[in-house]
């Protein structure tokens, strides 16, 4: 009986591929956007092995932010779920009588989530004090009987290599939450929240606020305010490397302000900022100013040492992974393919975690010259990679002991992270499991579907070179994969 029963379902799941196949053909036809775009597609039954569909699957193609399933697969295999990243604050000697000591040091672990964000992820959680963490070692200090400082705090970010940016970014990524630096010392995701508002009269400079408020940056403010019901016009520019931000524009009176999410140019020092300011909200004098020290990549940097006297240690690994895949967070991604690195090497760089993620993968089957990863997250724009190649990490983590944290870290369609918005009140909400992709005429989403007849499918979407919206792309990506659940 289970042979015959065998039997009919492969009748059956053959006559589903071939009308797939005409399926997914006749919406690829009959879509503009889709016809002169460049498609890769595979789509696999996991209890069979059995393709279900393929077109072009073994050409290459930009992944953009499907690069972090890879990444975040390394990172859940090597190191676990379990995984904690330590925060310490370091002195050469406890303090004095007097509560005087002679300089601190801020000691990154590589933690993503020294900041205000709520773990573990939920959909549309708040964010608390973005300097959360840092006001909670600056408390553990004061506890310790600290009250002066006497020389300089160090952030201290020698654990991963000083490597803030990656090959093949885009010359603007590092501006904005897109690139920020990549530090083993990050505090509230290398970002600020930089926000313009109108004047009180048209003629007026528009008014500036910070959160946090860490004055980092020169900032050249030429936004003007403009009479009531004009149009909004905000820019801004800062060369790499550079702290001066140039803001010009047109802010009307009354008008809403405008949020603008900056990176910062020195993470380390950033965070060094932020505890000397925390200090001092606590009346902790601090005489000496706040510095970074980096370990440039193949420079011999001696541990940091000596007493210490305050520590934070992170959520667990899985937590952070759930946060990257879900809301695609490029920056935790760098850090997650640097820990491994750490782990594993002992040195925290990009090249450690290209070697990790070699070794990785070729124990999925995947060969090295199916993929060419020149990041952790798929920002840049170098990367290149199958949908074979795809499939078959997707089917190697379904097929792992770690399948159910995986499977939890991936946005939910029409239920959470990017998917959030996507296949509502369609056969693919709460199906379809996938990690999303989008650069510049790039669109990409690969994972899982739990098809209507309970069996599970791995695909993987990569479309290059389109130029339409993105959305109209995206629709035809989500009606392939309603045609798969059904």
């Amino acid at each position: 009986m289970k042979r015959l029963a065998l039997a009919v379902w492969m009748v059956a799941a053959t006559a589903h591929g071939a009308s797939l196949a005409k399926e997914i053909e006749r919406l690829l036809a009959a879509s503009p956007a889709a016809r002169t775009a460049f498609w890769g597609i595979g789509v696999v039954d996991l209890a069979s092995g059995k393709t279900l569909y393929a077109s072009n699957a073994d050409h290459f193609f930009v992944p953009a932010s499907n690069t972090k399933l890879f990444t975040t697969a390394l990172a859940l295999s090597r190191l676990g779920p379990a995984f904690t990243f330590q925060t310490r604050v370091l002195a050469d000697a406890a303090p004095d009588a007097n509560g005087r000591i002679t300089g601190l040091r801020l000691v990154g672990g590589g933690d993503p989530n020294l900041s205000g964000r709520a773990l573990p992820y939920r959909m549309g959680a708040s964010k608390g004090d973005p300097l959360a963490a840092i006001e909670d070692l600056a408390a553990q200090l004061a506890a310790r009987g600290v009250k002066r400082v006497a020389g300089d705090i160090v952030g201290d970010d020698t654990w991963y290599a000083w490597q803030p940016y990656a090959v093949g970014w885009g010359l603007d990524d590092p501006e904005s939450d897109d690139g920020p630096p990549i530090s083993a010392l990050t505090v509230n995701d290398n970002i600020f929240t930089l926000s313009v508002h109108p004047g009180q009269r048209a003629g007026d400079s528009a008014v500036l606020s910070l959160v946090p408020a860490i004055e980092f940056f020169r900032i050249d403010n030429r936004v003007l305010t403009t009479a009531a019901g004009g149009e909004r016009r905000i820019r801004y520019s800062r060369l790499p490397g550079s702290y001066d931000l140039h803001l010009w524009g047109e802010m009307p009176v009354r008008a809403k302000e405008v949020d603008l999410l900056m990176a910062v140019e020195d993470p380390a020092r950033y965070a060094a900022m932020a505890l000397r300011a925390a200090l001092a909200e606590r009346g902790i004098a601090v005489e000496g100013e706040a510095v970074s020290r980096h370990a440039w990549p193949g420079e011999t940097v001696e541990a940091p040492d000596g007493v210490e006297l305050a520590r934070r240690v992170s959520a667990p690994l899985i937590e952070d992974l759930r946060v990257t895949d879900k809301v695609s967070q490029n920056l935790h991604a760098e850090l997650a393919l640097r820990a491994v690195a750490k782990a594993r090497q002992g040195v925290g760089s990009f090249e450690a975690g290209r070697e990790e993620m070699k070794a990785f993968l070729g124990e999925v089957g995947i060969a090295p010259e199916s993929y060419n990863f020149n990041d952790g997250s798929g920002l840049a724009r170098l990367n290149l990679v199958t949908p074979a190649a795809v499939l078959k990490l997707l089917r190697f983590m379904y097929g792992g002991p770690h399948r159910e944290d995986w499977l939890s870290m991936l946005p939910v369609g029409g239920k959470d992270g990017t998917l959030s918005t996507r296949f509502g009140n369609t056969p693919g909400a709460g199906r379809v499991f996938a990690k999303t992709g989008s650069l510049s005429h790039v669109s990409a989403l690969s994972g899982y579907i739990h098809r209507a007849d309970g069996r599970w499918a791995a695909f993987s979407i990569l479309v290059n070179n389109y130029n339409a919206p993105a959305a109209e792309v995206r629709g035809v990506m989500d009606r392939i994969c309603n045609l798969v659940v059904e």
